[in-house]
């Protein structure tokens, strides 16, 4: 397998690029090993792989070798497959709708609790036609799902830059 300078060009940008996912990289690295006349046992064996993985990825990359790389760019050329699996059961704005209704306070759709169980947001969620059906522990799911991770930085316990223990 020969590499062409411009899917060298191509290789270098992701193996360099500071927001280049690692499972590209590796990838990335894989190929350019195959370019480089290396067999799959030896790159399975120097990038601790298993040993099926260069293979595969050496097989992809062949099967978009023909297509241009302005149509399939190299990291397109390096991405998983669409993976099967059932279609989702509930649309976007169903989905809208719910979290719509979990940030309401309870007492604005007459229930009399302080705040949303899971239970009490699949009753409401049905209530309001949202959808015919949804077990509790999926309405929590829907919730959770979309959440925004935690902000890195100090704790409660550095705040203001000061140290935590007496000097």
């Amino acid at each position: 397998m020969v590499l062409s300078g411009r899917e060298r060009v191509e290789r270098e940008r992701l193996v360099r690029g500071h927001s280049t996912g690692q499972q590209l990289v590796v990838r990335a690295r894989i190929v350019w090993a195959a370019g480089a006349g290396h067999t799959d046992a030896r790159v399975a064996c120097r990038r601790g792989l298993d040993d099926e993985t260069p293979g595969h990825w050496r097989r992809r990359w062949l099967q978009v070798r023909d297509a241009p790389l302005a149509e399939v760019s190299a990291a397109q050329r390096r991405a998983d497959a669409p993976r099967a699996g059932a279609p989702a059961r509930r649309r976007p704005e169903q989905v809208g709708r719910a979290i719509a209704l979990a940030c309401e306070q309870p007492a604005d759709s007459d229930r009399p609790i302080s705040r949303w169980s899971q239970r009490e947001l699949a009753e409401g969620i049905t209530r309001r036609g949202i959808v015919a059906r949804i077990a509790p522990r999926h309405a929590g799911r829907l919730l959770t799902r979309g959440r925004p991770a935690a902000a890195p930085g100090p704790g409660p316990a550095h705040a203001g830059g000061r140290r935590s223990r007496p000097r």
